[in-house]
């Protein structure tokens, strides 16, 4: 999930460009993506690092499905005592559709720490956050379209198919204000890679998020205009999350994600073993 990071002159000409820019609600003609791999119970040890390979924050995805509603939460520790902690909870009824979602950003990494969640049901969107040392909330009731993908992005990634992704999911981007903004999916290729020797192939997936209107034109030139994200999903009978490299927030640095294999301390020496 990617918050927007604020400076009080940079806050103030991209929150009036994104009024006017955004102001309209999403289309409810926005089609979710389609149930074709069921969700259930995960758990997975994850890396974050900087694109040169320095550790940034260690991470767990915890996953659980009870019948057709399915809780996701994806954690971050970081070396400097920040926290990333994104609970997603959706339903899979034929269609992915997100219920709530709730993140928690805290911490000298994160420029403005903030506490957003999302109610799928009411469209109430709020944010607390922090802004030069005083509490502020920013508290919306958006039109929530329904290919919301807030916490959801790698799920849905491995449900689309490659041949035919879909040209875009909706996201809640937090300005701190809350709004709405569009991700234009794209297929880079397949890339190389191997597990222990075994050669593998991974669709390349660009996430590109649009501002839209003339926020979008402006974006780039103020430095809002986010990077593009990019999330790598092995194929077949049983999609996998590879790995992914994006910011967090926007004039962020991308940051890698990757899954990591427990490590077991080294046994005792035979000596010890046999007394001797």
């Amino acid at each position: 999930m990617i918050s927007i990071r604020n400076t009080c002159v940079r806050r103030s000409v991209l929150a009036a460009l994104l009024f006017v820019a955004l102001r309209c609600p999403a289309s409810v003609l926005a089609e979710p993506v389609t149930v074709r791999y069921a969700e259930g119970l995960v758990r997975g040890f994850l890396s974050l690092r900087s694109l040169d390979g320095t550790l940034v924050a260690n991470g767990d995805l915890i996953q659980v499905a009870r019948g057709d509603r399915v809780t996701a939460r994806l954690i971050f520790r970081f070396k400097d005592g920040s926290l990333s902690d994104e609970t997603a909870v959706f339903s899979q009824r034929g269609h992915f559709r997100l219920l709530s979602s709730h993140l928690v950003q805290k911490g000298p990494t994160f420029p403005t720490p903030l506490d957003a969640s999302i109610d799928g049901a009411t469209g109430q969107v709020t944010v607390r956050y922090v802004d030069d040392g005083k509490e502020k909330v920013e508290a919306e009731h958006l039109e929530l379209p329904a290919d919301l993908a807030n916490g959801m992005i790698l799920t849905l990634l491995k449900n689309v198919r490659p041949s035919a992704p879909p040209a875009s999911l909706s996201m809640v981007a937090y300005t701190p204000k809350p709004r709405i903004v569009k991700l234009a999916l794209s297929v880079a290729g397949e890339d190389r890679f191997a597990t222990n020797g075994s050669a593998r192939k991974a669709t390349h997936y660009v996430v590109k998020i649009e501002i839209g209107g003339l926020a979008g034109l402006i974006a780039p030139l103020v430095g809002k205009q986010p990077p593009d994200s990019h999330v790598w999903v092995l194929g077949g009978e049983a999609p996998a999350f590879v790995k992914s490299e994006a910011p967090m927030f926007l004039g962020g640095p991308l940051w890698r994600i990757e899954l990591v294999s427990p490590t077991w301390p080294k046994p005792a020496a035979t000596a010890n073993k046999t007394g001797k």
